[in-house]
């Protein structure tokens, strides 16, 4: 598309601009090796990133807008790739549990859980789903995210998984972030049902109204001991693949059930958690094209063991960090302080972090216009309070974002 030059933007004045230029995923130790540029430009025109490049260059586009950013960190959106963004209710009666010692699993056999915000969000209109998941995600939005994958399986029956995912579809439209949906109706054994075989059927028949309604993008099957075996994911996801979906997978939170070399071996586009995965199945992993997404805040808030991080990117995976936003082991938005806890529990540098949450969070979303900043791609940027990348992981624990740019348009602003 050709566009004369009074319908440019040049954003000038970056004191450091992390492009992520290059391959679309970052594999092992490719994900610490960027190439920032110092004294920036972004030119941006439709919405895409035209142009980039260093000191006065940008003064040959001459009737383009100038806008100056201020001697700012410059970096590519961020990207949640894993968030379980449209349910009802909170859960806080459950930290005292955890607290105690009380496992996850228990909960859940106990009715809560998992089943407690089913019964929350069964009961739930649209609209107030609605209402409750716009507001999370303006939080993110504050938080420098600019795209996320938004999961269902808060219903476990077809009406609401539906109505989750019609959730998705609205603010999609309606909002200035990018959502990718995933349908995630196996999410758990629901109340009523004894056998997770019949269960399962009724989630293939849901999956027949998700595919003829356009509702969702990826399948994600919760593969855990006591919620559904390594068969059965195989088995589904298979199912789901055949129905032209791609696929993702929950794989060894809390047992070594062989989910990442499912993931492995189905080409999943992402295997998430992976706390309890077994070497060899790392190394499966690490020679496949799925993007092991790690979850901090959940290890964090659930005081479990981290995930493998510095393992997998020795072994040549490629990684990406995400929230897990969801209202019982992640309530928090805060994509940031799951990346600074990727650097001060799980051992990554600055560097690796800032590829998992820009290109291979976009692989394992599947946005393949997004991630990042060099010409043709989408223009979503994020300017920072800070004049380098150390600084981002140094002030943990704060906001540092001043401004969140999508498609080249400013959609938020900020004093940090």
């Amino acid at each position: 598309m050709y566009l004369a030059e009074n319908e440019l933007k040049v954003f000038h004045n970056i004191s450091l601009l992390y492009p992520l230029a290059g391959p679309k995923l970052r594999k092992g130790e490719a994900m610490g090796k960027l190439s920032p540029l110092k004294d920036a430009y972004i030119v941006v025109g439709g919405g895409k990133v035209k142009e980039i490049g260093t000191g006065d260059a940008y003064k040959r586009h001459g009737r383009a807008e100038l806008i100056s950013l201020e001697g700012a960190l410059v970096l590519p959106g961020f990207i949640d790739s894993h968030t379980h963004l449209v349910h009802a209710g909170s859960r806080e009666n459950e930290m005292r549990k955890k607290l105690a010692g009380v496992d996850y699993l228990d909960i859940l056999k106990s009715g809560g859980g998992i089943l407690a915000t089913v019964r929350a969000t069964r009961n739930a209109s649209f609209q107030e789903l609605y209402r409750e998941a716009e507001g999370r995600l303006k939080n993110m939005l504050a938080f420098g995210v600019t795209a996320v994958e938004a999961k269902s399986g808060y219903g476990l029956d077809l009406e609401t998984e539906l109505k989750q995912l019609e959730v998705v579809r609205k603010l999609n439209q309606n909002l200035p972030q990018t959502l990718v949906p995933t349908f995630m109706g196996a999410h758990a054994l629901p109340e009523g049902y004894q056998s997770r075989k019949d269960f399962l059927e009724l989630m293939k028949r849901v999956l027949d109204a998700v595919k003829e309604g356009r509702l969702a993008h990826f399948v994600d099957i919760f593969c855990e001991e006591g919620v559904f075996s390594a068969e059965e994911a195989r088995e589904f996801l298979g199912h789901a693949q055949a129905k032209g979906f791609g696929v993702k997978i929950h794989a060894d939170e809390m047992n070594a059930l062989g989910g990442a070399a499912i993931a492995a071996e189905l080409g999943a586009v992402s295997a998430e958690h992976l706390l309890n995965s077994s070497e060899e199945d790392l190394r499966k992993l690490a020679e496949s094209e799925t993007v092991a997404v790690l979850l901090p805040l959940t290890s964090f808030y659930l005081n479990k063991n981290f995930a493998p991080a510095r393992k997998l990117i020795d072994f040549g995976a490629a990684v990406a960090i995400a929230s897990d936003y969801n209202p019982g082991s992640s309530p928090s938005e805060n994509l940031q302080l799951a990346m600074q806890l990727a650097v001060l529990k799980m051992g990554l540098t600055p560097e690796e972090v800032l590829s998992a949450v820009t290109v291979n969070a976009a692989k394992a979303s599947g946005l393949h216009s997004k991630g990042s900043l060099e010409p043709g791609m989408d223009a979503d940027f994020v300017v920072l309070a800070a004049r380098n990348l150390d600084y981002v992981f140094y002030r943990f624990g704060i906001n540092l974002v001043r401004e969140v740019y999508i498609g080249g348009k400013r959609v938020l602003r900020r004093e940090p």
